[in-house]
């Protein structure tokens, strides 16, 4: 008996360690998924391809809903209630919005650069045109020509680490501007310009992103019933700006 006894303890503890080792493995697998440090796009791919830039994820049918006119246009439409904001109560979270995104080696340096003219309406609170990086629903930020409450149009950016921050930035009174997000692998800055000379510093902050993200535009719609974006002169250099205050 005493032998019969020992041999199912030692059964059981093998049981319970593989049981254990099993779990923590798949504990780990799901911490991997949802951690802020890796890079997971949940798009379909695409094969959209500019003299500037080649995007090759559509998130959320964003392949769909543009239209390339001559001179590299894109008429970039985005459909009711869209966006994507990570709300720190919940209650305005939502992830709906389309991206057009191309992958990049954060490892090196990089600047994404475009001419964005949104549609903005009377009734359009938040539309905006939108430039991403992008890791994954947990880590990302987007720069954003967006209608405000009080209908002034103005650059904003929004930074999401887990939960989103919400920063209102210049009123533009031009129709359309010149956006960029540039790093040079340690540093994270956003400008924008009226002329494509002159940039104005919005937002800078530590390069924290995973080696490999994504870049990208978007079109964004989060009250109204429809709207879209024009993004013209959109290009993706491996290369930063040299002055990081001037943005140029």
């Amino acid at each position: 008996m005493k032998t019969f006894f020992d041999k199912s303890i030692v059964i059981l503890s093998l049981s319970l360690l593989i049981s254990c080792n099993s779990k923590n493995e798949t504990a780990k697998t799901t911490s991997a998924a949802n951690s802020k440090d890796s890079a997971f796009v949940n798009g379909s791919p695409c094969d959209i391809k500019l003299s500037g830039i080649h995007f090759t994820k559509a998130v959320n049918g964003a392949d769909t809903l543009i239209k390339t006119e001559a001179g590299e246009k894109i008429v970039f439409k985005a459909g009711e209630k869209s966006d994507y904001f990570s709300d720190p109560d919940g209650k305005l979270s939502n992830t709906t919005a389309p991206m057009l995104l191309s992958k990049i080696d954060n490892t090196k340096p990089f600047t994404l650069t475009a001419k964005v003219t949104p549609e903005f309406k009377a009734k359009g609170l938040y539309n905006a045109g939108v430039l991403y990086i992008y890791a994954n629903d947990n880590l990302y930020q987007k720069f954003c020509f967006e209608q405000d409450e009080r209908g002034n149009h103005r650059m904003v950016t929004v930074r999401t680490m887990g939960t989103s921050d919400d920063n209102n930035h210049d009123v533009v009174k031009e129709p359309s501007v010149y956006m960029k997000i540039s790093s040079d692998t340690k540093t994270v800055a956003s400008y924008y310009s009226l002329d494509k000379k002159n940039w104005q510093m919005v937002r800078l902050y530590k390069n924290n992103y995973p080696k490999e993200i994504w870049t990208g535009i978007s079109t964004q719609c989060p009250v109204d019933k429809g709207t879209q974006s024009v993004f013209e002169e959109i290009s993706l250099e491996e290369k930063s700006v040299s002055d990081f205050r001037l943005g140029i």
